[in-house]
């Protein structure tokens, strides 16, 4: 069974518009946008997913990572897993744009993270969607981080340790 070559994903968030357009074209209305000291934060409504409430994105740039989370829409439903993906951020005074690259990571809350998406990127990089230099970036970044956030065994943790102290 092969796996498809997936296009790279370009999200472009325009902070003063608080809107996110996909690569798709599509735009969607942000509850809540703010740059930090440390990136952006940013959530909007999932009004079409039957499970998910909404999603919360938090972009670092300096760590070239994603992190979203969906949060249920039932009160009482378990956390879901964090999904850290390797990013380009590109940013000016009125938007934020990232270049995914395929590849990240899955940590549950109270487990062991792990890699995910490799195949999709593996796809990717054989078939010219991700540039070579590309791809060495973003396992750089997922096995640096991989190994920092199983170091701490928690997000929280390992964010306080990068210095960034929100609650996530």
């Amino acid at each position: 069974m092969s796996t498809a070559i997936t296009p790279q994903l370009a999200d472009v968030v325009d902070v003063f518009g608080a809107e996110r357009v996909h690569s798709s074209g599509s735009r969607h209305p942000l509850t809540h946008c703010h740059i930090e000291p440390w990136g952006l934060s940013y959530s909007c409504p999932t009004p079409e997913d039957p499970a998910h409430d909404s999603e919360v994105t938090w972009l670092l740039p300096a760590l070239g990572l994603r992190l979203t989370q969906f949060r249920p829409r039932r009160r009482h439903a378990r956390r879901e897993s964090t999904e850290l993906t390797a990013v380009h951020v590109q940013r000016d005074t009125r938007s934020w744009r990232t270049t995914d690259l395929l590849l990240g990571l899955e940590v549950p809350d109270r487990s062991s993270a792990r890699i995910i998406r490799s195949e999709e990127f593996a796809a990717a990089v054989s078939g010219g969607v991700i540039r070579l230099s590309e791809a060495d970036y973003a396992l750089r970044t997922v096995h640096r981080t991989l190994e920092e956030v199983t170091l701490h065994r928690d997000l929280q943790q390992w964010l306080a340790h990068r210095g960034i102290y929100d609650p996530w």
